[in-house]
């Protein structure tokens, strides 16, 4: 049965990311930014009216139990999404959670458990899957159209000054390369070529134990991929598939809104996807249209593929040296 209601939703972490998701949330029909939770009232009132949310909440357990709310975005740092999410859930809430979805393979099943003892839908919020130049890249992959991937080169950099107070450093919530932007050329593997057969992976650390670089090599049976993340410097933040007949490459930045430049037979094309917003509107409207069909798990961004990308970090982690 599909109903179409105006769906009211809750963000639960108000930092920068929340901030942008807010603000592409306003421009989908059939629904509203109803409340948002900090434990700081005054950063959630703030939020609030800048957003033109109705409520601004000190608790997350108060958004959590709201009954007017349908859906919740959590936007908190990584070591608190199975806590928020399952907190969420238990209260029946929809939950659309932030990547990386936790911190390791055991915390998602978890959570996917819990979504599914509760009858309630939950997705992991990898928006890449959902942008428009990135759904043509996986119609090109899976038609073939210039054969077959034989080699991927995705990157993912930018420098930040060391800095503890930032949560993009501090390791207790899941800080340093991997998890944070790691995860956008790992993805780009995993959805174009699948599971590797092999990893090969090395990295560098901060003082306090985060990674600040991993290059990593996906060995499959006729293909391979090299994947970096780092916050030591700028990198291309492009995403190149060499097939056998063209080579495409998604444009900076390949994870966020973009467009795709196709070169073959010494002829270049690039196609733009025009997009208005941050990019966060599409998997907002995916996730509005799973809720009205009283869907109870996505079907481009499944529990399988949410538990597979896990297990290819957790994977990496293991190689690399690196324990939260």
């Amino acid at each position: 049965m599909s109903t179409t209601k105006n769906i009211k939703w809750g963000i639960l972490g108000l930092g920068k990311i929340a901030h942008k998701f807010a603000s592409d949330l306003r421009t989908v029909s059939g629904c509203e930014l109803y409340a948002v939770a900090s434990r700081n009232q005054e950063k959630a009132d703030e939020f609030a009216q800048i957003h033109q949310a109705k409520i601004g909440y000190d608790s997350y357990e108060k958004l959590a139990k709201d009954p007017e709310i349908d859906a919740i975005y959590i936007a908190t740092p990584h070591s608190f999404h199975k806590e928020f999410s399952i907190l969420c859930l238990q209260h029946k809430k929809a939950v659309l959670c932030e990547k990386a979805f936790a911190m390791n393979l055991e915390e998602v099943s978890e959570m996917i458990q819990t979504a599914k003892e509760n009858d309630t839908l939950l997705m992991e919020a990898l928006w890449t899957r959902f942008l428009p130049h990135y759904q043509y890249v996986l119609d090109v992959v899976k038609n073939e159209k210039y054969g077959k991937i034989q080699k991927l080169e995705a990157d993912f950099g930018f420098y930040a000054p060391y800095d503890l107070q930032n949560r993009l450093f501090r390791k207790e919530v899941g800080g340093g390369s991997l998890l944070d932007i790691g995860i956008y050329p790992i993805f780009a593997a995993l959805s174009t070529l699948g599971i590797p057969e092999k990893i090969d992976a090395k990295a560098t650390f901060f003082e306090n134990g985060a990674d600040s670089s991993c290059d990593m090599v996906f060995h499959y049976k006729d293909a391979k991929a090299y994947l970096k993340s780092t916050l030591l410097e700028n990198t291309p933040i492009t995403a190149i598939f060499h097939f056998e007949k063209a080579t495409l490459t998604i444009n900076r930045p390949f994870h966020g809104p973009s467009n795709v430049t196709i070169l073959q037979n010494n002829v270049e094309e690039t196609i733009n996807f025009d997009n208005n917003t941050h990019g966060y509107n599409f998997e907002i409207a995916h996730f509005n249209q799973l809720l009205n069909s009283n869907k109870k798990e996505s079907d481009l961004m499944t529990f399988e593929f949410s538990k597979n990308l896990m297990q290819t970090l957790d994977a990496v982690r293991n190689i690399i040296g690196l324990d939260y």
